[in-house]
C-alpha cells in the first residue's frame, strides 16, 4: 500500500473549495487520467480512470462527508483506493487543501510506476490543476452540502 500527502494553497473562499470538490463529475476538468466520474446516489460513484495506459473502472463511496471540513472516500470494488480530503481556511480568500491516497498499485506498469513516484507527481499536478481550475473560475460549479457521518 502507497501513501500519497500532498497540499495546496487556492486563492478562493473554504466553502468555494469545498464545494467545488463535491461536484465529483467535474474532476476530469483538472485531474490527468481521470477519464469519467458518474455520481450515482450522495455517497456512491462509478470512476474510469486511464493511467499509464492502463483503463481501471470502480466504484468508490464516500464514508464521512463535514462541509467546509472534509470528504473521505475508499473503493468498494476493483482497484484498492481509499483517501481524504481536508480544507483549512487561512483566511477569508485563501484556502489550503491538503490530500492524503492510499492505494495498492496492481500489476508490473502500476507497481513500476508506483516505486519511481509517478502518483505522488500525478496527486501533486492534480492539486495545481484544481488550483487554476477554481481560481480562474472564481466560483464553484455546484455544491452538496451534506453531512457523511463515519461508520463506527
Amino acid at each position: 500500500m502507497s501513501t500519497i500527502e500532498e497540499s495546496i494553497e487556492v486563492e478562493v473562499p473554504v466553502s468555494t473549495a469545498y464545494n467545488q470538490w463535491t461536484q465529483f463529475e467535474s474532476f476530469p476538468n483538472f485531474m490527468d487520467g481521470v477519464e469519467e466520474v458518474r455520481q450515482l446516489s450522495d455517497t456512491s460513484t462509478h470512476w474510469t480512470v486511464s493511467i499509464g495506459g492502463v483503463t481501471r473502472e470502480f466504484d468508490a463511496e464516500i464514508t464521512e462527508q463535514t462541509p467546509d471540513q472534509r470528504i473521505a472516500w475508499r473503493s468498494v470494488e476493483g482497484t484498492g483506493h481509499a483517501g481524504v480530503v481536508t480544507f483549512h481556511k487561512l483566511d477569508d480568500g485563501v484556502t489550503k487543501v491538503m490530500l492524503q491516497i492510499d492505494t495498492e498499485p496492481e500489476g508490473l506498469v502500476e507497481k513500476a510506476g508506483d516505486a519511481i513516484g509517478i502518483p505522488r507527481r500525478d496527486a501533486k499536478a492534480d492539486l495545481r490543476n484544481f488550483k487554476q481550475f477554481i481560481e480562474k473560475r472564481g466560483q464553484e460549479t455546484g455544491a452538496w452540502r451534506g453531512d457523511v457521518e463515519q461508520d463506527s
